[in-house]
């Protein structure tokens, strides 16, 4: 990723139905969204000029926008153009894109009915995390602090800015512990998935996944379950225990951002990348870079 700081870079973000300059795209410090997170966001790859699922993400953005109650002001389809001239506006072919909705700054307290909803489109260069020859190697993981907040206190099935303020700290302390990343738990101390990607579990040829009724059922996750089934593997959705960890043999993450990346350590748990990771996360970026759906 780019030395730049992220506030410094060259090119355009779409605003409130308009491209305005990188360094021009500013809010003001009393937004709603920065003092109560009342904002929703997305992250999409590009790969060869498609922007991988968008449709999906567009409608999971709108989603997590009617879950804080508020509306955005255009059409799915209008994201989803604008999303595409946004990557054409910074020449990219392939990239990342962000999509972010949020209440403005026209009223500060905890009640915001009257503010205005603002939509923010930015693309830039990400490439994956990782080598192919560095992810079959697994990344470390640390066990996180915070678990996943139950459904009943928190929205937890929507993409909203402030869900992500445990993820920030429990990765941070993850990586001064010298770990890529931290997995996290649910409430009732189930396996949920790690910072910022859902896992997945090998054991004796089937794989196991957390049941995601209670955290972010990602795109990609899905998109690895279907790849998975198509290549004729058993995917079983369930609640699994910390203590089952010993008894899987390979571990993998899967987000738009990580993609497919196997992992070889959780705290005291070791695994050895294999066929089945290795083959899903040809799999996967077979299919992405194929700018191919699945049906």
């Amino acid at each position: 990723m780019s030395a730049v700081p992220f506030d410094q870079k060259d090119g355009w973000i779409w605003m409130n139905g308009s491209f305005v300059p990188w360094k021009d795209a500013k809010i003001h410090v009393l937004t709603h969204g920065l003092h109560y997170a009342s904002a929703v966001f997305e992250g999409e790859r590009a790969y060869n000029g498609t922007i991988f699922k968008l449709r999906e993400h567009t409608e999971r953005l709108f989603h997590s926008a009617e879950i804080l109650n508020f509306k955005i002001p255009y059409t799915i389809e209008e994201i989803d153009e604008a999303s595409k001239a946004t990557l054409a506006k910074n020449g990219l072919v392939d990239g990342y894109l962000r999509p972010i909705a949020w209440r403005g700054s026209e009223a500060m307290g905890v009640s915001a009915q009257k503010n205005k909803i603002n939509v923010a489109i930015a693309a830039w260069e990400w490439p994956s995390y990782f080598t192919p020859a560095e992810r079959l190697k697994g990344i470390r993981l640390d066990w996180a602090k915070y678990r996943r907040p139950d459904p009943r206190t928190a929205p937890s099935l929507a993409k909203a800015s402030g869900l992500y303020m445990i993820c920030t700290i429990s990765k941070h302390a993850a990586e001064a512990r010298g770990y890529a990343d931290a997995l996290m738990l649910d409430w009732e101390g189930n396996v949920a998935e790690s910072t910022g990607a859902n896992v997945f579990f090998v054991k004796d040829g089937v794989i196991h996944t957390p049941l995601a009724d209670r955290f972010l059922n990602g795109i990609t996750r899905q998109t690895v379950i279907g790849l998975a089934k198509s290549h004729g593997l058993e995917v079983i959705e369930r609640r699994i225990a910390p203590e089952e960890l010993s008894s899987f043999s390979e571990c993998w993450l899967c987000g738009t951002a990580a993609e497919v990346t196997p992992v070889s350590e959780i705290g005291e748990h070791k695994f050895t990348p294999g066929k089945i990771s290795a083959d899903l996360m040809q799999a996967y970026t077979d299919l992405v870079q194929g700018a191919k759906v699945l049906a």
